[in-house]
């Protein structure tokens, strides 16, 4: 049975598709639970362009030091709209060879975020503490497509806990149903839903859902998160999609969280 199982592994390789051990069902769903939304007494806002781009968040911005905001690509009118109300914002994307904001408190480096300090990688605490060294509230937005995962891991306790805000794109949200990548993920939401609140969770329509038989899995999220210091949990939201979510591709259909994903 082994050499069976190696045998279907490497004709799968083979044919470009990958073969992993199931995740375990029951820690699948509770995982899943633990990122429906909750209530607070903040009102949101919406910064940026209609679409993809443009991200919902609480109004809790003032005293905010700067934003970091890895995955700017060569638009950014959600850091724009922050430099406009006096948050500086820090932004990375190797892929980009020009700073996408014209303002002196646009800041850019030609470097992907990641886990060791190189030409090309740099870490999050070499980013934070050789630009905003010191204890005061930062905001992150973060899309960087599939490298968050490793990057939240590896941020330190410290800088983690500066952030007030955090907004993520979450990618390939379907390998949770991969054991080994599961570890990974569950490992960065544990770490998440420590220190914050889950206040928004979006799916990005552009990705589409993958039904694994047991679950629906988004395979892309945008998740609003907010430090636990700053808001108390109301109980649990009931309206989706959020009255300031926008459909990321026109052409496609919303995709809205699994009602089966609550976790009262």
């Amino acid at each position: 049975m082994p050499k069976l199982k190696y045998l279907i592994s490497s004709l799968a390789i083979k044919a470009g598709v990958t073969v992993a051990m199931k995740s375990d069902s029951d820690a699948v769903k509770s995982l899943l639970k633990t990122l429906w939304p909750v209530k607070i007494d903040m009102p949101f806002i919406r910064l940026g362009i209609e679409g993809d781009g443009g991200y919902a968040l609480p109004d809790d911005l003032e005293g905010i030091k700067a934003c970091f905001s890895p995955g700017v690509d060569d638009r950014a009118t959600f850091e724009m709209e922050l430099i406009n109300r006096g948050i500086p914002c820090y932004m990375a994307d190797a892929t980009v060879d020009v700073n996408p904001v014209d303002h002196k408190d646009g800041h850019f480096i030609k470097k992907f975020l990641g886990v060791v300090n190189d030409d090309l990688f740099i870490t999050s605490d070499t980013w934070i503490d050789e630009n905003e060294p010191g204890d005061d509230d930062l905001l992150l937005q973060m899309d960087i497509e599939g490298a968050e995962w490793t990057t939240l891991l590896n941020i330190s306790e410290r800088n983690l806990k500066r952030f007030r805000i955090i907004l993520l794109e979450l990618h390939d949200m379907e390998r949770l149903m991969d054991k080994h990548a599961f570890q990974i993920m569950s490992a960065v939401f544990s770490r998440l839903t420590e220190h914050f609140h889950v206040v928004h969770n979006h799916p990005n329509n552009y990705g589409g859902k993958v039904d694994t038989g047991e679950f629906e899995i988004p395979r892309a999220l945008e998740m609003t998160l907010i430090r636990k210091d700053r808001a108390e949990a109301k109980g649990y939201a009931t309206q989706f999609p959020h009255p300031l979510d926008q459909i990321n591709a026109p052409h496609l259909p919303d995709v809205i969280l699994p009602k089966y994903w609550r976790a009262d």
